[in-house]
């Protein structure tokens, strides 16, 4: 090459000659691969979508590269003769010889060379050049002390910079044969059916849910949505500790959990557990009224519990990129196989003028979000929702998929979609007063069919499948000892 570019000022400013380090960079092979690509337009196939204008070092270069793409596109043939034309009046080429610089790349090109290793080469230099600012932004925000920003938030904003970064240019999915597709779809089924539970998923640790669901598959996100006092929490955490003790006792449908809980802190998803496995009741253990063998048991429970792979963030009010950032950080430390957000609601977004002020928008960003973080890290993603006052208005009070609030971008963005009704709950709130005018025949009567319905309905829950992308809608019924907050399957099996 003829063009010495090596003296390129990278905007440092050191203090003298012996410390001046020059931001990493390779001239040769930016101008060797623009040249691969004006002598044949096929090396931006193998390139483009791997290599963007701003990995180059050189401005000529980017400037150069965006031609070339722009006139490709267009379907023509981006040489040094054609692109003349857009540079000759161009002050961007006169550093480097100006429109004749084409010429000279074109004619000095490593012909037997791979445009890819090329490209490779270029891109991890770019790399490493937004390593290095990113590390000087990193010390410029550590020396700025702010009240509304700790160290904390400074670390978490470093770390997701970092994050961004490394996926900057990662050339991932696109097309996969049918072939493949099979393959992998056979050995989901044969999994299926080497399967005592035939469940390909995640369990949950409920029999007939699993069924239901056939587990809890990578990549979908779930909802889990309900009325104030339904039980959603204490269902979310059955699911988390069933999973994680699953995969503690070598069970191939096990999992590593993450839960994050918004609302509850971790020592009291932790007393729940500890009710749920000991049999003792958690306000018992709150107010410490516990018997000897009792406070055994609780004991032996917690030794039990050490060790599950079940992890707790308790953080109040994170941003959907904070959570994206604490899972693939989990994920990476010590494995991460479902996920779970306590409860969906009370996440924030990314702060976006379009989603600012707008809470639609704002929970449409969050879903959004969920989801990604369910495809990106391979999991499932369960995420608890509030329902809407609407239930309480009408006669029947079993959810609909409209009582979502901000229902549309949560309905559409889940892959499923269950809600748990206790029919117990509201009856018992119900019980029959004497009506004016009422003989004592016609109030007992009433009275005895309130008692008759409450016992039937007693210690049981409705979760409704009222959505489900990859299979059927319907109901499963699950026992409840709200005593210990302990959802679990009924001895006798309901159909739908």
């Amino acid at each position: 090459m003829t063009a010495d570019l090596s003296l390129i000022d990278t905007g440092l400013t050191p203090k003298d000659e012996d410390t001046q380090r020059v931001l990493p960079h390779n001239i040769d092979a930016e101008q060797g691969l623009i040249g691969m690509m004006l002598v044949d337009n096929r090396h931006l196939e193998r390139v483009q979508d791997m290599l963007k204008e701003e990995h180059f070092f050189e401005p000529a270069h980017q400037r150069i590269y965006h031609a070339i793409i722009r006139v490709v596109e267009r379907g023509q043939s981006a040489t040094s003769v054609t692109l003349k034309g857009y540079f000759e009046k161009d002050d961007a080429l006169e550093p480097v010889g100006g429109a004749g610089y084409l010429d000279m790349l074109q004619n000095e090109t490593p012909l037997l060379n791979d445009a890819k290793d090329y490209a490779q080469t270029i891109y991890d230099l770019f790399l490493r050049r937004e390593l290095i600012l990113l590390g000087q932004d990193i010390v410029t925000d550590a020396y700025t002390q702010k009240v509304e920003r700790d160290a904390v938030n400074a670390i978490e904003t470093a770390e997701e910079k970092l994050f961004s970064l490394a996926e900057t240019g990662q050339v991932q999915g696109g097309f996969i044969t049918l072939r493949d597709s099979v393959l992998t779809a056979i050995e989901i089924a044969e999994k299926a059916y080497h399967s005592d539970s035939h469940v390909t998923g995640v369990t949950t640790g409920l029999t007939d849910l699993d069924q239901k669901l056939g587990g809890l598959h990578d990549s979908d996100l779930l909802i889990l949505a309900a009325r104030p006092s339904m039980g959603k929490t204490s269902l979310a955490v059955n699911v988390a500790f069933n999973a994680a003790k699953a995969y503690a006792d070598n069970n191939m449908n096990g999992a590593r959990v993450g839960f994050f809980s918004l609302e509850m802190s971790a020592d009291q998803l932790a007393t729940r557990i500890l009710a749920e496995q000991s049999g003792i009741s958690g306000d018992a253990i709150r107010k410490g009224q516990i018997k000897q063998d009792e406070f055994r048991r609780f004991v032996e429970a917690s030794q039990k519990l050490s060790q599950v792979p079940l992890y707790i963030d308790d953080t109040p009010a994170l941003s959907i990129g904070a959570l994206r950032t604490r899972a693939r950080r989990l994920q990476r430390q010590h494995g991460l196989d479902l996920l779970i957000v306590d409860y969906l609601q009370l996440l924030q977004g990314s702060g976006s003028r379009q989603s600012e002020g707008n809470r639609v928008l704002e929970i449409s960003e969050i879903t959004r979000g969920l989801k990604a973080i369910a495809k990106e890290l391979s999991i499932p993603v369960i995420a608890l929702s509030q329902l809407s006052r609407a239930v309480e208005q009408r006669e029947d009070k079993r959810p609909q998929l409209a009582d979502l609030r901000e229902s549309g971008s949560i309905e559409q963005d889940a892959d499923a979609v269950m809600f748990i009704y206790r029919q117990e709950y509201y009856m018992s709130r119900e019980e029959p007063q004497r009506k004016a005018g009422e003989d004592d025949t016609k109030f007992n009567d009433r009275y005895a069919q309130w008692q008759q319905t409450l016992g039937e309905c007693a210690n049981t829950a409705d979760i409704i499948v009222a959505k489900q992308r990859h299979g059927p809608i319907g109901t499963v019924k699950l026992y409840f000892d709200s005593n210990i907050t302990r959802f679990s399957d009924l001895d006798q099996r309901y159909g739908d």
